[in-house]
């Protein structure tokens, strides 16, 4: 009679403990001042990327004599035509140094660290208009991100990802990974981010409402997303519930017969 109660009082533990709750793996989900299909109000507007180092930038210059804006725009497209989007980024790209300069052909180096994307086309034009261009010349020039670049790590499919996109949230840059596994603790999403200073890390709990309005809900370039495993995962035993009274039964009977053999 002990040795049953025994093995009840396990099996009880055991089971309570192991499986993983819908409260952990339900993403942004409401509290109690908000209602189903209520207004959630949107964020402040964020404030615009500032280039760090490592950033690869996609720069164009167009103007009405096509000839001469050939010598400021990389040529990857032509030696490089079967390249992938990414390959081509790679290519064609201007990289940030760690001095926070990028090299480009003709002008030789700008320096770019610190600057958001319009400071650094306003800087652009206003040195190709003084060495190279009159205003009649309507050069046009577009400076963009080659992609948005992050890497995740952990509890999430694992390696470095791009999306070219001028704004991306944590939540399309988790499914774009893959989604986190069952495994994953939601509540505490890590992210590492670069600044001139150093890195830093983030915290989100992407399983409340109000992570929608965290500052670090839209990823920027160089991200490191790190998603640790629930307690629940060195337990070994079951995903659910089920999965683990299925298992922890299997061990009883097993254990029982050993028992009434002895």
């Amino acid at each position: 009679m002990k040795l049953t109660s025994i093995i009840i009082v396990l099996f009880a533990i055991t089971s309570l403990s192991s499986c993983i709750s819908t409260k952990r793996l339900t993403y942004l989900a409401e509290d109690k001042e908000t209602q189903i299909d209520s207004l959630i109000s949107i964020q402040e507007m964020q404030p615009p990327y500032r280039v760090q180092i490592n950033d690869l930038l996609s720069i164009r210059v167009k103007a009405l004599d096509q000839e001469l804006t050939s010598m400021f725009n990389p040529i990857g497209d032509a030696e490089n035509s079967t390249a992938t989007t990414e390959e081509k980024a790679y290519f064609d790209g201007f990289l940030v140094d760690r001095h926070g300069e990028i090299r480009i052909p003709t002008l030789g180096r700008l320096k770019v660290i610190g600057l958001t994307l319009e400071e650094i086309r306003l800087k652009l034009e206003e040195k190709l208009l003084n060495e190279y261009f009159k205003s009649e010349a309507n050069i046009f020039i577009t400076v963009k991100l080659a992609g948005l670049r992050y890497t995740t790590l952990g509890e999430i499919g694992t390696g470095s990802q791009v999306i070219y996109k001028e704004q991306v949230s944590i939540m399309e840059a988790i499914a774009n990974a893959g989604d986190i596994t069952i495994y994953g603790d939601r509540r505490n999403i890590k992210i590492l981010r670069q600044y001139p200073e150093g890195q830093r890390i983030h915290r989100v709990d992407l399983t409340k409402i109000s992570a929608v309005n965290s500052p670090f809900y839209y990823i920027q370039p160089n991200d490191l997303i790190i998603v640790d495993p629930l307690p629940q995962k060195s337990f070994g035993i079951g995903e659910t519930g089920f999965g683990t009274i299925a298992t922890v039964f299997s061990l009883l009977t097993g254990l029982t017969i050993l028992l009434i053999r002895l």
